[in-house]
């Protein structure tokens, strides 16, 4: 079953309980994706770009979070969070810190690697090989650490 109908389907679902939150959640995700087939002129809609936009959205309620977080509006930073949560259960398994370290490690030896000059290398390898399962900040991180 492809996101979009799979985010339908959990509208639905969310509209039978009456949760406010997912219903909203879920409403953006089908919002955006309707973008990307509108952008693309009817053309169907790749795995990579659907795990793409949860990806941004993931990203853009954490960092909204943080904000909210930091100006005292715990109210706000609590909605951002649960819709967060909710968007990332779309999402493919994340890697551990284990498992990302051990991919990067291979990464590494595959591009032949050897110190922070070449992350550049290994980041757009990694990047690639990594895409859905582990987030750039985390990839980069891990990358800078091992070739330190």
């Amino acid at each position: 079953m492809s996101l979009e109908n799979t985010i339908n389907e959990a509208i639905k679902t969310a509209m039978r309980a009456k949760d406010k939150v997912a219903l909203d959640s879920l409403r953006a995700v089908k919002s955006q994706i309707l973008l990307l087939k509108t952008e693309a002129r009817g053309a169907e809609v790749s795995a990579e770009q659907e795990i793409a936009i949860l990806q941004r959205m993931v990203k853009q309620r954490k960092d909204s979070y943080d904000q909210f977080t930091a100006q005292g509006r715990n109210d706000l930073a609590e909605v951002e969070e649960a819709q967060s949560k909710i968007i990332e259960q779309f999402l493919p398994k994340q890697l551990s810190a284990e498992e990302l370290e051990a991919e990067i490690k291979k990464i590494i030896a595959e591009t032949g690697a050897e110190s922070g000059k070449d992350l550049g290398k290994v980041m757009g390898v990694a990047s690639k090989a990594l895409a859905g399962k582990s987030d750039g900040k985390s990839i980069s991180e891990m990358a800078k650490k091992l070739l330190s």
